[in-house]
């Protein structure tokens, strides 16, 4: 809950009217303002994924994953870049070595460390971002490791198997693995905000499925459109959004794990951020180039950002 908390108020102090979006074709983090206009790209290693902010919103870092799909083969990337956002500048970035296709990524504020799930091969990394060092690298158990998300009180990471259909529930203290039976191809997850549940989006299944981190088991399944991709919590916990390659933003109630509601888009999205207030939902259509605008109380499309051809735009974060 501390660790929450301290995000809540590291997020209330930064100024708002800046969007971060991560240029996942353009190899760079693309600095916006509020209504679209492009302020400055800074590099960052190819074909980058996800990204985190530090705890006091100073630094965001960025895996370099190396390859646009997780279904293309190749080696791919190797690094975390760490890019100053008051500079906007790339400040340094973390070595990987022999671990490669970092794809997601987690902090926990509490402790200082990042963990990075990578590809190729399929493990769980634990990264000091003072001494910029892995501390720990821990087997997954599982095929295409994609997402990754701290447990409460950081003792547990949960990584999402997209190919082998689980979720890794990781003892980070003896590196022990529970593999807890998902849908197909699980990807986007969060965690709510009192710890006491994690939700993975399957892809393929058309499910969002859900854990009691408490027991590490599946307790429930929300029944969703076809495509689940990513997804994200209301601040109060009382929805959970989803992006859906069925083009639209799906809203569903974890009380009754029922879909409640739909907004309709014109493309696939993949990504979703939301708001510091949850009013906005940020979902990019990368291969159209378009990152929508969505207002969630009026179930609709405020605007699009159109980013420049070949930018591919992924992962948003308002600051």
């Amino acid at each position: 809950m501390m660790r929450f908390l301290l995000a809540i108020l590291a997020a209330a102090a930064l100024p708002g009217g800046e969007l971060l979006i991560l240029h996942k074709g353009g190899n760079s983090l693309g600095f916006y303002s509020e209504d679209g206009r492009l302020l400055q790209t800074v590099a960052v290693g190819q074909h980058p994924h996800e990204m985190v902010l530090s705890p006091d919103g100073k630094l965001v870092y960025i895996t370099d994953n190396g390859t646009m799909r997780i279904e293309q083969a190749g080696a791919g990337g190797n690094t975390i870049s760490i890019v100053d956002i008051a500079a906007r500048k790339k400040v340094g970035e973390i070595s990987l070595g022999e671990y490669r296709r970092p794809h997601g990524i987690d902090l926990d504020a509490e402790s200082g460390r990042l963990a990075v799930s990578t590809e190729l091969p399929d493990r769980l990394l634990l990264l000091d971002v003072a001494t910029r060092k892995a501390v720990k690298n821990l087997d997954t158990k599982g095929k295409t490791s994609h997402m990754v998300r701290f447990g409460p009180g950081a003792r547990y990471a949960y990584v999402s198997n997209s190919g082998s259909a689980n979720v890794a529930a990781i003892d980070l203290a003896s590196g022990a693995v529970k593999l807890i039976p998902a849908g197909q191809r699980p990807e986007g997850s969060v965690v709510s905000a009192d710890g006491k549940y994690f939700y993975a989006a399957c892809r393929e299944s058309a499910e969002i499925v859900i854990i009691d981190t408490s027991k590490n088991e599946l307790v429930g399944r929300i029944a969703t459109g076809k495509g689940p991709v990513r997804i994200a919590m209301a601040p109060d916990g009382r929805l959970v959004y989803a992006t859906m390659h069925e083009p639209g933003v799906e809203i569903s109630d974890p009380a009754t794990r029922k879909v409640v509601a739909r907004i309709p888009l014109k493309h696939p999205v993949v990504s979703l951020g939301l708001s510091r207030d949850g009013r906005r939902a940020y979902a990019s259509a990368e291969d159209q180039q378009i990152v929508y605008v969505i207002s969630i109380p009026d179930r609709k499309i405020l605007r699009e950002i159109r980013t420049a051809p070949g930018m591919n735009p992924d992962p948003v974060i308002e600051r």
